[in-house]
């Protein structure tokens, strides 16, 4: 098929259904929409048997010999070529579902790209492969990623704890406090319906004191298998915010087959997070053992246990250790998914016994674990 226009003059939904179709949409395209579909070729026209052996190909043009185009040359025209939230979703792409592991170990590609959650997590899984060179490059993805979801949840930290004010009355007058609805309700006897004016008699005025907050603990248990890897990071920064809160210590356990708690590095989760290693099976019930044996107030104790719960042990001891904290009067929580999505995969056989013992169940943004944490230590 050959259009009965100039293709410089295509319709933009044409071509973007052509870029989707490719060949079999029967014309090609030229200028800058030729250089997307080439773009987009490099990368989504790899054959899988030929992916699984390694072998890159260019497309369906490029025969059957290897790609000339590198990954710097193809990162340099993505950039040029699509918008920034495309970009993300082709690096995405490239890196989860191609795995074309240049993109975080060839110190050329990392001085070129945008740092993004999705390098970040590719970073975590293949730093032992990196030499010192790259991985010192790639520290700078770490850092700059962390920085971002820095920033955005210490802003929802800060607003979870920043204390309620008091229902009682204060004798300091000040319009901040103003306390409107106790003062119309006070003063409802007094309104002038002639008028339509509510005359205030006696103005009320809140104190501003915060409540006391006694001291409760945190106990982050983060399995580390390479499914978990979006919630590591998120468990990371979530328990950096949190460090040094009044009233408040925060552990942070690490875990697949064994263990490693890492509390001594919770207020640098860039270090936190070079030391992480993702992979291997899972020990869920070990991890709760462990936590267990941290808690110095059961009743004061916040356990919170982020894996896909597909146990490598036993899960029936899973259970009976998480039935004796839920009955020590510990809160439990049990959540296949703590990232900015809250989208989880998990075993819900096991993560149902779990609920059944009295453990809460489900999956939450690293905003919602900080509400759910300011208003226990709070009440």
């Amino acid at each position: 098929m050959t259009p009965d226009f100039p293709l410089d003059r295509m319709d933009p939904g044409l071509q973007r259904w052509r870029l989707v179709l490719g060949e079999p949409a029967g014309f090609a395209l030229d200028g800058e929409g030729a250089a997307r579909d080439a773009a987009l070729e490099w990368l989504y026209g790899r054959d899988e048997e030929l992916r699984r052996r390694g072998v890159r190909r260019a497309g369906r043009h490029g025969g059957d010999g290897p790609s000339l185009v590198t990954t710097v040359d193809w990162l340099d025209e993505i950039t040029r070529l699509f918008p920034k939230e495309t970009i993300e979703r082709l690096e995405r792409d490239a890196v989860e579902r191609y795995e074309i592991q240049d993109v975080v170990t060839d110190p050329a590609v990392l001085a070129r790209i945008e740092p993004n959650e999705t390098l970040l997590r590719a970073v975590l899984r293949t730093k032992h492969l990196m030499h010192p060179g790259v991985l010192h490059q790639a520290r700078r993805i770490v850092d700059a990623v962390v920085r971002q979801l820095m920033q955005r949840l210490a802003t929802e930290v800060r607003r979870a704890f920043a204390g309620a004010r008091a229902r009682t009355p204060s004798r300091f007058k000040l319009a901040r406090d103003f306390d409107v609805r106790r003062t119309l309700r006070t003063n409802l006897g007094h309104y002038r319906p002639e008028e339509r004016k509510l005359y205030v008699e006696k103005a009320h005025f809140f104190s501003r004191t915060r409540r006391h907050v006694e001291r409760w603990q945190l106990i982050l248990l983060v399995d580390q298998s390479g499914s978990m890897a979006g919630s590591v990071i998120h468990s990371a920064v979530t328990a950096a915010c949190l460090w040094g809160l009044p009233g408040l210590r925060t552990h942070l356990v690490a875990f697949d087959t064994g263990l490693v708690d890492l509390t001594a590095d919770v207020d640098d989760p860039v270090e936190l997070l070079m030391k992480v290693q993702l992979g291997g099976g899972t020990d869920i019930a070990g991890a709760v053992a462990y936590g267990a044996q941290l808690i110095e107030q059961p009743r004061r104790s916040i356990v919170v246990v982020i894996s896909d719960f597909y146990e490598g042990g036993d899960p029936a001891h899973l259970v009976r250790l998480v039935r004796d904290l839920v009955e020590q009067g510990t809160k439990v929580l049990c959540l296949a998914a703590l990232d900015e999505q809250a989208d989880p995969a998990y075993d819900p056989g096991t993560a149902q016994r779990l609920a059944d013992v009295g453990a809460a169940v489900g999956a939450m943004t690293p905003g919602e674990l900080a509400a759910f944490v300011a208003e226990q230590v709070g009440r």
